[in-house]
C-alpha cells in the first residue's frame, strides 16, 4: 500500500465513523424531544418507624411513573419535605434502579429528624385533626446513564392529619 492509498482509507475510515456517530445520536435526540415525557414523582405515602422527643425516623415512599416507550434508569433523587411551612426532613438518595417502560416503582428512602424546635407549630397544626395542612414537595429526580437528565419536582396539596394519626 502506498501513501497516496493509505491517505484515501484513512480518510474513507474518518468519513464512515463521522456518519455513524451521526446517525447514533438521531436516536438519542428523542430521548429529550418531542417523544420522551418527563416521569412524574409522588410522595405517595410518610409513615412514622419510630418517634421519640429529640430523635424522630420515617420512611418517605415515592412513586415514579414513566409513561415513555423505553426504560428510564434512576440515579437518585435530592428531597425537601416540608409540612405546613415547616421543614420536615431534606436530603439526597443515591440508589440506582430502572423503571420499566410504562410503569410504576416504588422508591423508599429512610429519614432521620429532630423536630424539638418545631414542636410548638407542628402541635397547633395537628391539633385539629380534620383540617387540612398544606405540605411541599421540591426536588430533583436525577435519570439517565450517558445522557444525564434531571427531572425538578415541586409538589404540593393538603393532607388531613386525622387520617395519619392513630386513635
Amino acid at each position: 500500500m502506498n501513501y497516496r492509498t493509505h491517505l484515501t482509507t484513512a480518510a474513507w475510515f474518518k468519513h464512515a465513523l463521522g456518519l455513524a456517530l451521526l446517525l447514533s445520536l438521531g436516536g438519542c435526540s428523542s430521548w429529550f424531544g418531542g417523544h420522551y415525557q418527563d416521569p412524574e414523582v409522588h410522595l405517595v405515602n410518610v409513615q412514622v418507624v419510630k418517634a421519640k422527643v429529640l430523635e424522630q425516623r420515617f420512611m418517605l415512599r415515592f412513586s415514579i411513573d414513566n409513561p415513555n416507550n423505553s426504560r428510564v434508569r434512576v440515579r437518585g433523587l435530592i428531597y425537601r419535605v416540608t409540612l405546613g411551612g415547616i421543614l420536615l426532613t431534606d436530603g439526597e438518595a443515591d440508589d440506582w434502579f430502572t423503571v420499566a417502560a410504562h410503569s410504576k416503582e416504588y422508591y423508599e428512602i429512610p429519614v432521620r429528624t429532630n423536630l424539638w424546635e418545631h414542636l410548638r407549630e407542628l402541635a397547633k397544626l395537628l391539633k385539629h385533626p380534620d383540617r387540612p395542612v398544606p405540605y411541599r414537595l421540591e426536588g430533583r429526580l436525577k435519570t439517565g446513564f450517558l445522557f444525564r437528565h434531571n427531572l425538578h419536582l415541586d409538589r404540593s396539596g393538603e393532607i388531613i392529619p386525622g387520617n395519619y394519626i392513630p386513635e
